[in-house]
């Protein structure tokens, strides 16, 4: 997403420092007022560097922000503690753990200024979205590698209702996503999946419980 270094001009190395403190800085205004209030002068003023030196690092102010909000959500890991219930229930909480690093108001002015573009669009989805659905994608796998889904399940399909309810509500803002939200998504999505529900239930009671500790 960064510009490509060849673009920099010559004989000036990049100074990480700088590219650091830019980052922290676009992270700072997006928290105080928002993306659609940011400007690249607020952001080289807090980074106490110049709006050319951003624009050697990062094309357009969507680069940026994008970059700054990557930072922040870090890396999203697939649970796989062997049970399927408490991995699927973990695995949307990843969705969630994601998007409420990002401040309020944020996604949909972000989203509106990429989607005509489609570069901007695909980094969009690459850095805000691709990552934590990857992550539950492998949690589906080893879910289904164990047996505990059905065979002909459409696995596509499965991931994306159970990343659309956190996606819709993070992108309009129109709801909170609770504990129980996920839960009641969870279960409703294994009673249709599942290959023994009942006994994904069990074996998740099981675990809560620590008997599986206990043979």
């Amino acid at each position: 997403m960064k510009s490509d270094p060849a673009s920099a001009r010559a004989g000036r190395p990049r100074d990480p420092h700088i590219d650091a403190s830019v980052l922290r800085a676009t992270l700072a205004v997006l928290d105080d007022i928002g993306y659609a209030r940011l400007t690249l002068e607020e952001v080289a003023r807090r980074a106490d560097t110049t709006k050319p030196a951003i624009y050697r690092r990062w094309r357009t102010r969507q680069h940026l922000v994008l970059d700054a909000l990557a930072s922040r959500l870090g890396g999203a890991e697939a649970p796989d503690t062997g049970c399927t219930l408490c991995d699927l229930n973990e695995g949307i909480n990843v969705f969630v753990a994601a998007f409420r690093r990002i401040p309020p108001g944020v996604l949909a002015p972000l989203f509106a200024d990429c989607s005509a573009v489609p570069e901007l669009r695909g980094a969009f989805m690459r850095t805000l979205f691709d990552p934590p659905r990857a992550a539950v994608a492998r949690m589906l796998d080893n879910a289904q590698a164990r047996g505990d889904l059905r065979g002909d399940i459409d696995r596509d399909l499965a991931l994306d209702m159970l990343g659309s309810l956190v996606h819709y509500r993070a992108l309009f803002g129109h709801a909170a996503i609770s504990a129980d939200d996920v839960q009641h998504a969870v279960e409703a999505l294994l009673g249709g999946i599942a290959a023994d529900y009942p006994a994904l239930v069990a074996h998740s009671q099981d675990v809560m419980s620590g008997d599986h500790l206990h043979p």
